[in-house]
């Protein structure tokens, strides 16, 4: 499928339907994205809330990286009612082209700008993509790739941090955590 191919090729089906095809993002997000009934999909997450609300803000600045348009990326953290946990959102501005967007090294460093990250190697960065794990490691930022629970693990690691569940971070990441917990090991 198109949309599939631009997703492995440019890291978002968007960014090769507006190369090839002239399709206008601001409008495609309007019609997909926008319209999407995540009211009836996205439910809040209390464990996810848990999780990010034990995060020591002394040592890590939460921070949303997101290939979606702002308005997507504000109304499913809203949806999760993890909205108020994250000091800001780097986001693909579907209104500037060309698309800036992971795995770009231009959209880590946009992020690491935008965040006000002292250098990249204090960059933290969980996602559920192989390719954008891969990238995000290359520019030396510790990188978590998210292999959720049924889905195959890749052959070849996408970077030195796998997990299931983003309750593992605890486990390799204790001194980010205010508070500790007893694991079976990862």
């Amino acid at each position: 499928m198109l949309h599939q191919k631009y997703y492995k090729e440019y890291g978002l089906a968007i960014e090769g339907l507006t190369r090839h095809h002239k399709i206008d993002p601001l409008e495609f997000n309007r019609e997909v994205d926008d319209a999407l009934p995540l009211d009836n999909i996205l439910k809040p997450d209390p464990k996810l809330r848990s999780l990010l609300l034990d995060i020591d803000r002394s040592k890590v600045k939460p921070w949303l990286l997101t290939n979606a348009y702002v308005n997507h990326a504000k109304r499913v953290v809203r949806l999760l009612q993890i909205d108020d946990l994250f000091e800001g959102v780097t986001f693909c501005d579907y209104s500037q082209l060309p698309l800036v967007c992971k795995p770009s090294q231009d959209m880590y460093e946009k992020a690491e700008i935008e965040a006000g990250a002292p250098s990249s190697e204090q960059c933290y960065f969980v996602d559920d993509s192989h390719l954008n794990c891969k990238h995000a490691e290359a520019r030396g930022w510790t990188t978590v790739h998210l292999v959720e629970p049924g889905l195959p693990v890749p052959r070849i690691p996408a970077c030195r941090y796998m997990v299931h569940s983003l309750e593992d971070l605890r486990v390799y990441f204790p001194h980010l955590f205010k508070s500790t917990v007893e694991t079976n090991g990862v």
